[in-house]
């Protein structure tokens, strides 16, 4: 079936061209000189794409677009304009035009615009599965796969218990997801749900921290405490939290539910000597690991489509991605997870000028991203060049003996403050934006930031 065109222009002279144009191509064409007209048409499902200038007389074709978008989410509209500006172009963009093309036009231009957006219009099939993105993308987990049907079924039995849970896994595999769908799918999921890292917290800061009057443990009575980042917990704040935890005094103890987190696995830093073991038996009572991204590929499809429904929520134009770029994504290994899939398509989204993303736009992200990998690789090898050095001169000075007692802590802050001082630089004082350019969890920056005594202009 040939495809119906409604073209609206008030210049008759250009409808009648452009009417004749697109009759030689094989398309049908109804024509108007109005908004209005064009809008009923749009309403009452007529034409698979819109052909229309912006100004027609008093009227902006842009008012309209919002409404047209409502309408029929799926039809391309083609905006043209004599007023060729940067300003019509962005607004056309805003408007959720497809395309935008300045007047005066070249025909063969226009009609390969035209091509264009038919083509990458939706059959049934893709807005069957466009509805399924936007359904999937309510849902606190994405994932059909057996490695995450291990996972539903642990969470489905631990929600309305009280127990204790563990979750381990890389970062960036949705731990925080994982915590927070089992609160609300528990009997406290009306009391709140409180997250804190334990990443660097000095034992001194425990107590205050976490059990204090004004602590997290008392912020989540009632309700869920989530402990992340266990695994980055100095030695001294395990011992002083095992013993909290084991303490009998209930007024230590609020009415919470834990769910604690870490990236390592807990059970093979035992064995290495750096997790104390009564606190791992205390916290591992149900024990949930989430794969990776490289062993939940068969997800990569709805997570994809899912993170493209979300982005367009964030005010990033709508896109669909073909299945070939689908298969570009399921051969990358993804050593970022999720979280790096879901910045991916975020991207593409937002630097992709067509509608459907395609394996060659997967493979430009791809590959600038191998770029910035290899950069930073090569930046840490000049790093750890220049730390073997200050290390030789520590101990040169310190020779015959040895340097005095707090080596790596002191080192530590040397590197990290700067570290901290230009990402937070760069980002304006963005923490959120600060700790994404860093790699970490924000809770894991915002506690450094106290534990370095770093002064920010700005927070969050």
């Amino acid at each position: 079936m040939n495809a119906r065109i409604l073209l609206a222009d008030d210049d008759s002279s250009l409808r009648f061209v452009l009417s004749q144009a697109l009759g030689k191509e094989g398309y049908n064409v109804r024509a108007t000189g109005n908004v209005a007209t064009l809008s009923k048409w749009v309403r009452d499902g007529e034409g698979d794409l819109v052909l229309s200038d912006v100004y027609m007389g008093d009227e902006c074709v842009f008012d309209a677009l919002p409404a047209m978008r409502t309408a029929r989410p799926t039809l391309p509209v083609i905006v043209m304009s004599a007023q060729s500006t940067v300003a019509t172009a962005l607004s056309a963009a805003n408007a959720g035009a497809y395309d935008y093309v300045p007047k005066p036009f070249d025909l063969d231009v226009l009609l390969a615009a035209v091509k264009r957006a038919l083509d990458g219009a939706p059959d049934a099939k893709t807005r069957a599965t466009a509805a399924k993105a936007q359904k999937d993308e309510k849902l606190p987990l994405i994932g059909r796969s057996a490695a995450m049907q291990d996972v539903y079924r642990v969470m489905a039995r631990v929600s309305g218990t009280d127990l204790t849970v563990l979750i381990e896994g890389e970062s960036g595999t949705g731990k925080d997801r994982v915590a927070r769908a089992i609160h609300d799918h528990s009997r406290r999921a009306s009391a709140p749900f409180v997250a804190v890292s334990l990443a660097g917290m000095p034992s001194a800061q425990i107590d205050k921290e976490l059990f204090g009057p004004t602590g997290r443990f008392a912020q989540a009575q009632g309700g869920t405490i989530f402990l992340e980042d266990l695994d980055e917990m100095p030695s001294e704040a395990q011992t002083r939290l095992a013993g909290l935890l084991h303490s009998d005094d209930q007024s230590e103890r609020p009415n919470v539910r834990i769910i604690a987190a870490a990236q390592r696995s807990l059970s093979a830093l035992v064995r290495q000597g750096s997790f104390r073991q009564d606190l791992f038996y205390r916290l591992n009572v149900v024990a949930i690991r989430l794969p990776p991204l490289r062993e939940r590929l068969d997800d990569v499809a709805d997570l994809a489509r899912s993170f493209l429904v979300r982005v367009k929520r964030e005010g990033l134009p709508e896109k669909s991605i073909d299945s070939a770029a689908i298969e570009r994504l399921k051969a990358h290994s993804f050593p970022g997870n999720v979280r790096e899939l879901e910045n991916l398509l975020r991207r593409a989204a937002a630097l992709s000028p067509a509608s459907v993303i395609t394996a060659r736009e997967i493979g430009e992200e791809l590959g600038q991203a191998a770029r910035e990998e290899a950069v930073v690789e090569e930046t840490a090898d000049g790093l750890e060049f220049a730390v073997n050095r200050r290390l030789a001169g520590e101990f040169a000075a310190a020779s015959p003996g040895l340097p005095s007692a707090g080596l790596y802590d002191r080192l530590l802050a040397e590197v990290e403050r700067p570290l901290i001082l230009q990402a937070l630089s760069a980002t304006r004082g963005n923490q959120i934006r600060a700790a994404a350019v860093l790699g970490i969890n924000r809770n894991t920056l915002r506690k450094k930031i106290q534990t370095l005594g770093i002064r920010t202009g700005r927070g969050d």
